[in-house]
């Protein structure tokens, strides 16, 4: 019998649309992932998360580091959209716009697209991300203060401020005087902040408003017209399935869903538009901020993969902890996100690690499980329990086919894809775009 085969309305062949998330806490390495899969798509879109977000990528030796803008927007010819489901702060994008300008890489309306629905991070959302975090003292979750939490709060209470309104003054007026009321009794009734007045906050987001202007459109509908059109679209995901607000280590997680289903809600789309869900899954674990995390390493081994791998955030500039892959947190990941293919990323920061380990279940209080509990108290009893197995020592970097890796480091890949279940679609040897290996039928 001969394979399916897809059509779009006009009868083209139906390019395959990608959704990419993190498997982990966020940082897997999503950016470098995104940027080698843009060199087959159309468009690139981000959906969800905010500013707090950071990904870094090396092209040609150079570092760029993004944290609204989709990475695809190094390619010359493509596309970037920034869906509903993202916040925004208007000053950090058009930042970003300037930047890539200067580096002689052309950010134009052509080539980026603000969704008109995202809302938007007002100077109030970071004085109470700060202030919260303040008074919380140890009992803080780790906000990196950007206000992206406070501005996801006012979008469900539906006294949000959006890209439209920017372009609205009497609109955006309204909801200013009528937000900075409330918001300024509780910075200074409550937190002892200092209040935020009304007209320097309106003249500065009215004039950002005019610069944004030219980007900001229905993006859903650009969407719908590309896939129609036979073009294919890369939905681009921040943070990580454990950060999930639904599903993540609650209540250390971010204010939104980065998990797979939620490129739909954020960009504006049907569930049938999707085709393949790759997970990013860093080979070893990091996570950065407060939280459980199971498998860390408070030693010289964890400290050696934090500065071999310059485990630092690239929007706070914090040390990432760093522990064992756990494959708990994987599967987890695996069944969350429906995932079809796995990208591995930083296997060459593991070479001249005497002996490896993987955390292949918990011991919880004397029960074998297989499953991150969701109760913190009982994961606070639980223990990792782990396969240990042998290291390599050579340099990586420049292998770009599986056949040509260390035998023990193609084993640590097989136990990767046989544990999960998924197979694998990249694997990343270095921090270069072209330090890949790209498995056949990635296409």
């Amino acid at each position: 019998m001969e394979p399916v085969r897809h059509f779009n309305s006009k009868g083209r062949n139906k390019m395959a649309n990608i959704v990419v998330v993190g498997t982990q806490w966020g940082d897997e390495g999503k950016g470098k992932v995104v940027d080698l899969l843009t060199a087959k798509c159309d468009l690139v879109v981000r959906f969800q998360g905010g500013n707090n977000a950071g990904h870094t990528l090396v092209v040609e030796g150079k570092q760029f580091i993004f944290h609204i803008i989709p990475s695809g927007i190094l390619y010359q010819h493509k596309k970037c959209l920034v869906g509903n489901g993202v916040v925004v702060d208007p000053d950090t994008l058009l930042e970003e716009i300037r930047g890539l300008n200067d580096a002689g890489i052309e950010v134009s309306p052509d080539r980026l697209s603000l969704s008109e629905r995202a809302h938007i991070i007002m100077p109030y959302h970071m004085a109470l991300d700060l202030a919260r975090e303040r008074v919380k003292g140890s009992g803080k979750i780790g906000t990196t203060g950007r206000g992206i939490g406070p501005c996801y709060e006012d979008k469900v209470a539906r006294t949000g401020i959006r890209a439209i309104d920017l372009t609205e003054p009497d609109t955006l007026e309204e909801k200013l005087r009528t937000n900075l009321k409330e918001k300024n009794f509780l910075l200074t009734e409550f937190f002892g902040a200092e209040a935020i007045e009304v007209e320097p906050v309106l003249e500065k987001y009215l004039k950002m408003g005019e610069e944004l202007k030219p980007y900001i459109t229905d993006i859903s509908i650009e969407i719908d017209d590309a896939i129609n059109s036979g073009k294919q679209v890369l939905f681009e995901g921040a943070q990580g399935t454990h950060l999930d607000i639904d599903h993540g280590t609650y209540p250390f997680v971010t204010s939104s869903n980065p998990v797979s289903g939620s490129a739909c809600t954020g960009a504006g789309i049907g569930p049938t538009r999707l085709d393949k869900v790759i997970g990013i899954v860093k080979a070893y674990t990091t996570r950065v901020g407060e939280g459980p995390f199971l498998t860390e390493l408070n030693d010289k081994v964890g400290n050696y993969i934090q500065e071999k791998g310059r485990e630092f955030g690239a929007t706070t500039g914090r040390k990432r902890r760093c522990g064992w892959l756990d494959f708990v947190v994987i599967k987890d990941s695996v069944r969350l996100n429906g995932l079809t293919g796995l990208a591995i990323t930083k296997l060459d920061i593991l070479a001249g690690i005497e002996k490896l380990k993987v955390c292949v279940g918990y011991d919880c209080d004397g029960e074998m499980i297989k499953q991150r509990p969701t109760s913190l108290k009982r994961l606070a009893l639980c223990k990792p329990v782990y396969r240990e197995m042998e290291g390599w020592n050579e340099d990586i970097s420049g292998v770009r086919k599986l056949e040509d890796l260390p035998l023990n480091a193609r084993r640590y890949l097989e136990t990767i894809e046989m544990t999960t279940g998924v197979p694998l679609s990249i694997v990343s040897v270095g921090p270069g775009r072209e330090e890949s290996i790209i498995i056949e039928g990635m296409s």
